[in-house]
């Protein structure tokens, strides 16, 4: 990933996230799930991910008080858990086409052959 490219999604992580923590509702949750679905098309690594993640949440603990590290911890999880979701969707169909074309073999008629 280029470095313009990860300062980009580390700035759209950033904000995506932010927006997330003070109330985590649904519409900022869909915001990560976004995030993640454009990851996955722009051919983001999950290991890029996990990066950008854990420089955000560094920074974000960083600047918040020491008390609600707990609550942080648990909404960064949220956040992430979703931001993968398109990731472990793609993987998994992936994974799955050539088990369907090789059933889909297996099913051909014989006499088509």
């Amino acid at each position: 990933m280029s470095a313009v490219h990860a300062e980009a999604l580390a700035r759209d992580y950033r904000a995506a996230f932010l927006r997330y923590l003070p109330r985590r509702s649904e519409a900022a949750l869909a915001a990560g799930y976004d995030l993640g679905h454009r990851a996955v098309e722009d051919g983001v690594s999950v290991l890029d991910l996990a990066h950008v993640h854990h420089a955000v949440l560094t920074e974000v603990l960083e600047q918040s008080p020491g008390g609600d590290v707990r609550g942080i911890a648990t909404a960064a999880s949220e956040f992430l858990l979703e931001v993968l979701a398109t990731v472990d969707l793609v993987q998994r169909a992936s994974s799955a086409a050539p088990a369907r074309q090789q059933a889909g073999a297996s099913d051909a008629d014989p006499a088509d052959a």
